[in-house]
């Protein structure tokens, strides 16, 4: 089993750690800070940190590698298999759209992204 985070792993470690069963696998793609990583030692749980730029940053011997993921990327969007979460469309960035932006974000109810043009 593993489970995909994609924001709020330092809030959510303990629950992930409750769920997994052992030899389970944990990935996370966004930031935080220190987090209690004994939680997962006593199922063996693995915790893998997946970021995009890895290979060029550090000139991996396997950059090409990113060129492939990113067509298979490429393809699946195409197909329409993975598609945009965005769910909302302010338009121009202004101070009016900044703060239903942030409205929206406050009341814990927003869905998907909201994006805005013009940064």
């Amino acid at each position: 089993m593993c489970v995909f985070s994609t924001a709020g792993t330092d809030k959510n470690l303990a629950a992930y750690a409750d769920i997994l069963k052992p030899l389970g696998r944990l990935v996370a793609i966004d930031d935080f800070g220190p987090v209690e990583i004994g939680l997962l030692k006593c199922k063996s749980i693995s915790f893998h940190w997946e970021f995009m730029f890895t290979r060029s940053l550090h000139q991996t011997p396997d950059q090409a590698v990113q060129r492939y993921i990113l067509n298979q990327i490429a393809r699946l969007v195409d197909a329409g298999i993975i598609t945009t979460t965005a769910t909302t469309d302010l338009g121009t960035i202004n101070a009016e759209h900044l703060r239903e932006a942030h409205r929206m974000l406050e009341s814990g109810r927003t869905i998907g992204k909201i994006t805005m043009i013009g940064f």
